[in-house]
């Protein structure tokens, strides 16, 4: 399974103690992936969290390229609160290894440890409005680009 030092590096795990994070190993699952493998397909049912622990995979949507993301980085933050489908796709890139947490186990984690819950949540709130503030710049950027042509 996955080293709690390795999880300490992720900022969902952010002002939870090691023993606190050692205790939320029983709700992770693993998986590898081969370079081109489809982790997620947009438009399909997601649900989970997933930790980049080894490698590198690309972020498309609609087969745009948005960005490649790496070891110590996450994804599939949106479906793990939002029951939709996922809004975007992501494959390997190398030889890469994810752990995840799923909504249901998110709920798990809720019944055995409301404080560690919340801190999981804030901590994944905070994360989503870091990423928010990104694309409104990035999108700023480009409607000023735009304007000047």
């Amino acid at each position: 399974m996955v080293d709690v030092s390795a999880l300490q590096k992720y900022s969902l795990f952010g002002g939870l103690l090691p023993e606190e994070i050692d205790r939320l190993r029983p709700f992770m699952e693993g998986a590898s992936f081969a370079p081109g493998d489809a982790i997620i397909r947009e438009g399909e049912p997601n649900g989970r969290i997933h930790f980049v622990l080894e490698g590198r995979v690309e972020v498309t949507k609609r087969d745009r390229s948005l960005l490649e993301i790496g070891e110590g980085e996450t994804f599939g933050e949106v479906e793990l609160l939002d029951v939709q489908p996922a809004v975007a796709s992501i494959k390997a890139l190398v030889p890469t290894r994810v752990a995840s947490i799923s909504n249901r186990s998110l709920h798990d984690i809720y019944k055995s440890d409301p404080r560690v819950f919340a801190m999981l949540i804030m901590n994944l709130a905070r994360d989503l409005a870091r990423r928010l503030r990104r694309m409104d710049e990035t999108l700023c950027a480009a409607l000023s680009a735009a304007e000047r042509r």
